[in-house]
Protein backbone atom coordinates (compact mmCIF):
# COMPACT_ATOMS: atom_id res chain seq x y z
CA UNK A 1 0.00 0.00 0.00
CA UNK A 2 2.96 2.13 0.60
CA UNK A 3 4.05 2.07 -2.77
CA UNK A 4 0.73 2.64 -3.97
CA UNK A 5 0.75 5.71 -2.13
CA UNK A 6 4.37 6.16 -3.90
CA UNK A 7 2.53 5.80 -7.52
CA UNK A 8 0.04 8.36 -6.31
CA UNK A 9 2.39 11.29 -5.76
CA UNK A 10 3.16 10.92 -9.75
CA UNK A 11 -0.13 12.15 -10.65
CA UNK A 12 0.00 15.30 -8.53
CA UNK A 13 -1.51 18.51 -9.64
CA UNK A 14 -2.28 16.67 -13.00
CA UNK A 15 -4.99 14.74 -11.27
CA UNK A 16 -7.25 17.32 -10.49
CA UNK A 17 -10.21 17.48 -10.00
CA UNK A 18 -10.06 13.45 -9.85
CA UNK A 19 -8.13 12.66 -6.98
CA UNK A 20 -4.56 10.86 -6.85
CA UNK A 21 -4.84 7.42 -6.83
CA UNK A 22 -2.24 4.74 -6.86
CA UNK A 23 -3.19 0.75 -7.37
CA UNK A 24 -0.54 -2.20 -6.76
CA UNK A 25 -1.18 -5.75 -7.92
CA UNK A 26 0.70 -8.91 -5.69
CA UNK A 27 0.33 -12.68 -6.81
CA UNK A 28 2.15 -14.88 -4.66
CA UNK A 29 4.45 -12.15 -2.89
CA UNK A 30 5.49 -10.99 -6.09
CA UNK A 31 4.23 -7.49 -7.89
CA UNK A 32 3.14 -8.24 -11.27
CA UNK A 33 1.30 -4.67 -12.00
CA UNK A 34 1.13 -1.60 -10.50
CA UNK A 35 -0.72 2.24 -11.97
CA UNK A 36 -1.64 5.34 -10.78
CA UNK A 37 -3.97 8.09 -12.34
CA UNK A 38 -1.69 10.53 -14.11
CA UNK A 39 -4.19 13.03 -15.48
CA UNK A 40 -7.35 13.90 -15.39
CA UNK A 41 -9.36 11.97 -18.49
CA UNK A 42 -6.76 9.39 -18.69
CA UNK A 43 -6.98 5.71 -17.15
CA UNK A 44 -7.84 5.59 -13.28
CA UNK A 45 -4.87 3.73 -11.31
CA UNK A 46 -6.40 0.32 -11.48
CA UNK A 47 -7.08 0.33 -15.43
CA UNK A 48 -3.41 1.35 -15.51
CA UNK A 49 -1.85 -1.25 -12.97
CA UNK A 50 -4.00 -3.83 -15.26
CA UNK A 51 -2.50 -2.38 -18.33
CA UNK A 52 1.27 -2.92 -17.16
CA UNK A 53 0.44 -6.25 -15.66
CA UNK A 54 4.00 -8.89 -16.05
CA UNK A 55 1.44 -12.12 -15.81
CA UNK A 56 -1.83 -13.15 -15.91
CA UNK A 57 -3.38 -11.78 -12.31
CA UNK A 58 -6.15 -14.25 -11.87
CA UNK A 59 -6.22 -15.17 -7.70
CA UNK A 60 -3.92 -11.66 -7.26
CA UNK A 61 -4.61 -9.51 -4.93
CA UNK A 62 -4.70 -5.80 -5.63
CA UNK A 63 -3.71 -2.66 -2.91
CA UNK A 64 -5.22 0.80 -3.93
CA UNK A 65 -5.36 3.66 -2.13
CA UNK A 66 -9.25 5.13 -2.70
CA UNK A 67 -12.53 3.00 -3.32
CA UNK A 68 -12.27 1.80 -7.00
CA UNK A 69 -15.37 3.68 -9.17
CA UNK A 70 -18.18 1.57 -9.93
CA UNK A 71 -19.87 4.19 -12.47
CA UNK A 72 -18.96 5.38 -16.03
CA UNK A 73 -17.59 8.64 -16.42
CA UNK A 74 -14.76 9.55 -18.90
CA UNK A 75 -13.32 6.41 -18.04
CA UNK A 76 -15.67 2.97 -17.16
CA UNK A 77 -16.09 1.48 -13.84
CA UNK A 78 -12.74 0.39 -12.01
CA UNK A 79 -14.52 -2.77 -10.45
CA UNK A 80 -15.58 -4.47 -13.69
CA UNK A 81 -12.05 -4.76 -14.38
CA UNK A 82 -10.87 -5.82 -11.13
CA UNK A 83 -14.34 -8.32 -11.44
CA UNK A 84 -12.61 -9.19 -14.86
CA UNK A 85 -8.72 -9.59 -14.12
CA UNK A 86 -9.95 -12.82 -11.34
CA UNK A 87 -8.72 -10.29 -8.47
CA UNK A 88 -9.51 -12.38 -5.48
CA UNK A 89 -8.68 -9.72 -2.53
CA UNK A 90 -8.89 -5.56 -2.66
CA UNK A 91 -7.44 -3.37 0.10
CA UNK A 92 -8.93 -0.18 0.25
CA UNK A 93 -6.97 2.94 1.58
CA UNK A 94 -9.25 5.34 1.43
CA UNK A 95 -13.30 5.48 1.41
CA UNK A 96 -14.46 7.88 -1.64
CA UNK A 97 -17.22 10.40 -0.55
CA UNK A 98 -17.81 11.39 -3.66
CA UNK A 99 -21.82 9.46 -4.05
CA UNK A 100 -21.60 8.01 -7.31
CA UNK A 101 -19.01 5.68 -5.39
CA UNK A 102 -18.97 5.69 -1.35
CA UNK A 103 -19.72 2.45 -0.35
CA UNK A 104 -20.93 1.27 -3.74
CA UNK A 105 -18.05 0.18 -5.44
CA UNK A 106 -16.57 -2.26 -1.91
CA UNK A 107 -20.23 -3.32 -2.37
CA UNK A 108 -20.10 -4.24 -6.34
CA UNK A 109 -16.98 -6.47 -5.39
CA UNK A 110 -18.31 -8.28 -2.76
CA UNK A 111 -21.35 -8.54 -4.52
CA UNK A 112 -18.89 -10.63 -7.39
CA UNK A 113 -17.29 -13.40 -4.58
CA UNK A 114 -14.22 -10.45 -4.12
CA UNK A 115 -13.02 -9.76 -0.22
CA UNK A 116 -12.72 -6.40 0.27
CA UNK A 117 -10.60 -4.81 3.25
CA UNK A 118 -11.38 -1.36 4.04
CA UNK A 119 -9.03 1.19 5.78
CA UNK A 120 -6.02 0.40 5.12
CA UNK A 121 -3.21 2.50 5.66
CA UNK A 122 -6.24 4.97 6.03
CA UNK A 123 -4.49 7.64 7.48
CA UNK A 124 -1.58 7.71 4.86
CA UNK A 125 -3.95 7.62 1.96
CA UNK A 126 -6.31 9.72 3.07
CA UNK A 127 -3.37 12.54 3.55
CA UNK A 128 -3.36 12.27 -0.46
CA UNK A 129 -6.47 13.80 -1.19
CA UNK A 130 -8.41 16.76 1.17
CA UNK A 131 -8.64 18.17 -1.96
CA UNK A 132 -10.55 16.34 -3.40
CA UNK A 133 -12.62 14.91 -0.39
CA UNK A 134 -13.67 18.72 0.21
CA UNK A 135 -14.38 19.76 -3.66
CA UNK A 136 -16.21 16.83 -4.04
CA UNK A 137 -18.67 17.02 -0.95
CA UNK A 138 -18.98 21.11 -1.63
CA UNK A 139 -18.35 21.80 -5.09
CA UNK A 140 -15.93 24.68 -3.86
CA UNK A 141 -11.92 24.96 -4.15
CA UNK A 142 -9.98 23.49 -1.10
CA UNK A 143 -8.15 26.81 0.07
CA UNK A 144 -4.99 26.34 1.70
CA UNK A 145 -3.26 30.15 2.86
CA UNK A 146 0.54 29.89 2.84
CA UNK A 147 2.64 32.79 4.42
CA UNK A 148 6.41 32.60 5.56
CA UNK A 149 7.20 34.64 8.72
CA UNK A 150 9.68 35.51 11.34
CA UNK A 151 10.41 33.92 14.77
CA UNK A 152 8.36 37.29 15.94
CA UNK A 153 5.65 37.07 13.11
CA UNK A 154 6.73 39.59 10.50
CA UNK A 155 6.80 38.60 7.12
CA UNK A 156 8.90 41.75 5.80
CA UNK A 157 11.15 44.21 7.60
CA UNK A 158 9.60 47.84 7.55
CA UNK A 159 11.01 49.16 4.48
CA UNK A 160 8.96 45.89 2.60
CA UNK A 161 11.89 43.82 2.61
CA UNK A 162 11.53 40.19 2.62
CA UNK A 163 14.05 37.46 0.56
CA UNK A 164 14.82 35.58 2.37
CA UNK A 165 13.15 34.92 5.67
CA UNK A 166 12.82 31.16 5.33
CA UNK A 167 16.17 28.96 3.79
CA UNK A 168 16.40 26.93 1.12
CA UNK A 169 14.66 23.82 2.17
CA UNK A 170 11.66 25.52 2.89
CA UNK A 171 11.57 27.40 -0.30
CA UNK A 172 11.84 24.06 -2.10
CA UNK A 173 8.73 22.62 -0.15
CA UNK A 174 6.66 25.82 -1.68
CA UNK A 175 7.61 25.13 -5.08
CA UNK A 176 5.96 21.33 -4.50
CA UNK A 177 2.97 22.70 -2.70
CA UNK A 178 2.19 25.19 -5.54
CA UNK A 179 2.60 22.09 -8.40
CA UNK A 180 0.10 20.40 -6.02
CA UNK A 181 -2.76 22.74 -6.27
CA UNK A 182 -4.94 23.19 -8.95
CA UNK A 183 -4.28 27.33 -9.04
CA UNK A 184 -2.39 30.07 -7.09
CA UNK A 185 -3.94 33.00 -5.78
CA UNK A 186 -2.31 36.28 -4.95
CA UNK A 187 -4.00 39.83 -4.32
CA UNK A 188 -2.39 42.89 -6.91
CA UNK A 189 -0.65 44.36 -3.50
CA UNK A 190 1.84 41.24 -3.90
CA UNK A 191 2.21 41.69 -7.71
CA UNK A 192 2.95 44.98 -7.54
CA UNK A 193 5.56 44.21 -4.74
CA UNK A 194 7.05 41.79 -6.16
CA UNK A 195 5.85 41.31 -9.62
CA UNK A 196 5.54 37.73 -9.22
CA UNK A 197 5.80 34.56 -11.71
CA UNK A 198 3.69 32.31 -9.36
CA UNK A 199 4.74 29.32 -11.22
CA UNK A 200 6.41 26.10 -9.12
CA UNK A 201 10.09 25.78 -10.10
CA UNK A 202 11.26 22.59 -9.35
CA UNK A 203 13.85 20.15 -10.98
CA UNK A 204 11.25 16.96 -11.43
CA UNK A 205 14.77 15.05 -11.45
CA UNK A 206 16.17 15.42 -7.91
CA UNK A 207 13.66 13.66 -5.23
CA UNK A 208 11.37 15.90 -4.22
CA UNK A 209 11.83 16.07 -0.37
CA UNK A 210 9.73 18.22 1.37
CA UNK A 211 6.72 16.85 2.53
CA UNK A 212 7.27 13.70 0.32
CA UNK A 213 10.77 13.30 2.60
CA UNK A 214 10.45 9.42 2.59
CA UNK A 215 8.63 8.23 -0.16
CA UNK A 216 10.15 6.82 -3.50
CA UNK A 217 8.18 9.51 -5.86
CA UNK A 218 8.74 10.05 -9.56
CA UNK A 219 7.40 13.12 -9.58
CA UNK A 220 5.55 14.12 -13.51
CA UNK A 221 7.80 15.89 -16.05
CA UNK A 222 6.79 18.64 -16.63
CA UNK A 223 5.58 19.31 -13.32
CA UNK A 224 2.01 20.57 -12.80
CA UNK A 225 1.93 24.21 -13.02
CA UNK A 226 -0.81 26.14 -11.10
CA UNK A 227 -3.54 28.45 -12.88
CA UNK A 228 -2.46 31.42 -11.47
CA UNK A 229 -5.22 34.01 -9.90
CA UNK A 230 -5.05 37.84 -9.44
CA UNK A 231 -7.66 39.40 -7.13
CA UNK A 232 -7.19 42.75 -8.40
CA UNK A 233 -10.37 45.22 -7.90
CA UNK A 234 -9.60 47.57 -10.44
CA UNK A 235 -7.01 46.06 -12.69
CA UNK A 236 -4.31 47.94 -11.55
CA UNK A 237 -1.76 45.20 -12.90
CA UNK A 238 0.82 46.25 -15.40
CA UNK A 239 0.56 45.04 -18.85
CA UNK A 240 4.44 44.55 -18.95
CA UNK A 241 4.12 42.50 -15.41
CA UNK A 242 5.84 39.02 -15.02
CA UNK A 243 2.67 37.78 -14.95
CA UNK A 244 1.02 39.27 -17.96
CA UNK A 245 3.95 38.50 -20.43
CA UNK A 246 3.84 34.96 -19.62
CA UNK A 247 -0.03 34.72 -19.33
CA UNK A 248 -0.16 32.86 -22.73
CA UNK A 249 2.41 30.39 -21.60
CA UNK A 250 0.25 29.58 -17.69
CA UNK A 251 -3.10 30.24 -17.57
CA UNK A 252 -3.76 33.14 -15.98
CA UNK A 253 -7.30 34.69 -14.04
CA UNK A 254 -7.38 38.17 -13.26
CA UNK A 255 -10.52 38.92 -11.05
CA UNK A 256 -11.64 42.29 -10.44
CA UNK A 257 -14.75 44.43 -9.50
CA UNK A 258 -15.00 46.95 -11.52
CA UNK A 259 -12.42 48.53 -14.66
CA UNK A 260 -12.68 50.18 -17.85
CA UNK A 261 -13.54 47.83 -21.01
CA UNK A 262 -10.09 49.14 -22.91
CA UNK A 263 -8.04 47.94 -20.10
CA UNK A 264 -9.73 44.56 -19.73
CA UNK A 265 -9.52 43.94 -23.39
CA UNK A 266 -6.07 44.68 -23.75
CA UNK A 267 -5.36 42.65 -20.74
CA UNK A 268 -7.10 39.77 -22.18
CA UNK A 269 -5.78 40.01 -25.91
CA UNK A 270 -2.26 39.38 -23.71
CA UNK A 271 -4.36 36.15 -22.85
CA UNK A 272 -4.94 36.80 -19.04
CA UNK A 273 -8.50 35.95 -18.62
CA UNK A 274 -10.74 38.84 -17.09
CA UNK A 275 -13.63 37.89 -14.62
CA UNK A 276 -15.95 40.21 -12.96
CA UNK A 277 -17.02 39.74 -9.61
CA UNK A 278 -18.20 42.77 -7.24
CA UNK A 279 -18.78 42.37 -3.48
CA UNK A 280 -20.81 44.68 -1.84
CA UNK A 281 -17.75 46.76 -0.28
CA UNK A 282 -16.41 47.65 -4.30
CA UNK A 283 -13.77 44.88 -3.92
CA UNK A 284 -13.51 41.45 -5.29
CA UNK A 285 -16.08 38.88 -3.79
CA UNK A 286 -13.77 36.31 -2.51
CA UNK A 287 -16.89 34.10 -1.93
CA UNK A 288 -18.44 34.48 -5.39
CA UNK A 289 -14.74 33.76 -7.11
CA UNK A 290 -14.69 30.56 -4.68
CA UNK A 291 -17.98 29.80 -6.36
CA UNK A 292 -16.35 30.25 -9.87
CA UNK A 293 -13.38 28.38 -9.26
CA UNK A 294 -15.75 25.51 -8.48
CA UNK A 295 -18.18 25.66 -11.17
CA UNK A 296 -14.62 25.23 -13.77
CA UNK A 297 -13.72 22.60 -11.61
CA UNK A 298 -10.43 24.56 -9.93
CA UNK A 299 -10.45 22.34 -6.98
CA UNK A 300 -7.57 23.79 -4.85
CA UNK A 301 -6.44 27.03 -4.40
CA UNK A 302 -3.09 27.87 -2.91
CA UNK A 303 -3.16 31.70 -1.56
CA UNK A 304 0.35 33.08 -1.51
CA UNK A 305 -0.13 37.05 -0.72
CA UNK A 306 0.03 39.65 1.57
CA UNK A 307 -1.53 39.95 4.79
CA UNK A 308 -4.55 42.16 2.90
CA UNK A 309 -5.48 39.23 1.26
CA UNK A 310 -5.01 36.87 3.99
CA UNK A 311 -7.19 38.82 5.95
CA UNK A 312 -10.35 39.24 3.79
CA UNK A 313 -10.05 35.12 3.24
CA UNK A 314 -10.18 34.53 6.73
CA UNK A 315 -13.35 37.23 6.99
CA UNK A 316 -15.10 35.33 4.00
CA UNK A 317 -14.53 31.73 5.70
CA UNK A 318 -13.08 30.10 2.97
CA UNK A 319 -9.83 28.96 4.39
CA UNK A 320 -9.31 25.46 5.37
CA UNK A 321 -6.18 24.82 5.53
CA UNK A 322 -2.94 27.21 6.88
CA UNK A 323 0.46 26.39 5.53
CA UNK A 324 2.97 28.78 7.62
CA UNK A 325 6.57 28.82 7.81
CA UNK A 326 8.64 30.31 10.29
CA UNK A 327 12.14 31.34 10.07
CA UNK A 328 14.37 31.68 12.66
CA UNK A 329 15.25 35.81 12.18
CA UNK A 330 13.41 38.67 14.31
CA UNK A 331 12.52 41.67 12.57
CA UNK A 332 11.15 43.56 14.88
CA UNK A 333 9.13 46.63 14.51
CA UNK A 334 5.82 47.67 15.01
CA UNK A 335 4.78 48.93 11.00
CA UNK A 336 6.84 45.79 9.88
CA UNK A 337 3.81 43.61 8.07
CA UNK A 338 2.49 40.52 9.47
CA UNK A 339 0.82 37.56 7.86
CA UNK A 340 -2.89 38.23 8.46
CA UNK A 341 -3.59 42.67 8.83
CA UNK A 342 -6.61 44.52 8.40
CA UNK A 343 -8.73 45.34 11.66
CA UNK A 344 -8.59 41.72 13.14
CA UNK A 345 -11.01 40.29 15.65
CA UNK A 346 -12.27 41.87 18.82
CA UNK A 347 -12.06 38.34 20.82
CA UNK A 348 -10.36 35.26 21.31
CA UNK A 349 -13.53 33.64 20.98
CA UNK A 350 -13.97 34.97 17.28
CA UNK A 351 -11.12 34.53 16.18
CA UNK A 352 -10.61 31.16 13.43
CA UNK A 353 -9.98 28.54 15.59
CA UNK A 354 -7.41 25.92 14.30
CA UNK A 355 -6.46 22.65 14.90
CA UNK A 356 -2.00 21.03 13.90
CA UNK A 357 -2.18 18.74 12.05
CA UNK A 358 1.63 18.16 10.74
CA UNK A 359 4.84 19.96 12.56
CA UNK A 360 8.10 19.90 10.52
CA UNK A 361 11.90 21.13 10.17
CA UNK A 362 12.99 21.75 7.12
CA UNK A 363 16.86 22.83 7.76
CA UNK A 364 16.49 25.12 10.67
CA UNK A 365 13.24 26.31 9.53
CA UNK A 366 9.80 25.23 11.13
CA UNK A 367 6.87 24.68 8.91
CA UNK A 368 3.36 24.38 11.10
CA UNK A 369 0.41 22.90 9.19
CA UNK A 370 -3.12 23.87 10.37
CA UNK A 371 -6.69 22.98 9.48
CA UNK A 372 -9.55 24.59 10.48
CA UNK A 373 -11.78 23.49 13.11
Amino acid sequence: MRRAIELAWGGMGYASPNPMVGAVIVKDGRIIGEGFHRRCGELHAERDAFAHLTEDANGAEMYVTLEPCCHYGKQPPCTLAVVEHGISRVYVGSRDPNPLVSGKGAAFLRENGIEVVEDFLREECDKLNPEFFHFISTGKPYVVMKYAMTADGKIATKTGDSKWITGEAARKNVHLERSRYAAILAGIGTVLADDPMLNARIDSEEKPGGFLEGYDVTLPDPVHQPIRVVVDAHLCIPPESNLIRTAHEYRTILACAEAAEDKKQKLMEAGAEVISLPGEDGEVSLTKLMDYLGENKIASVYIEGGGTIHEAAVRAGIVQKVSAYIGPKIFGGSDAKTPVEGGGFAKVSDSMQLHLTALHQLGEDVWLEYERK
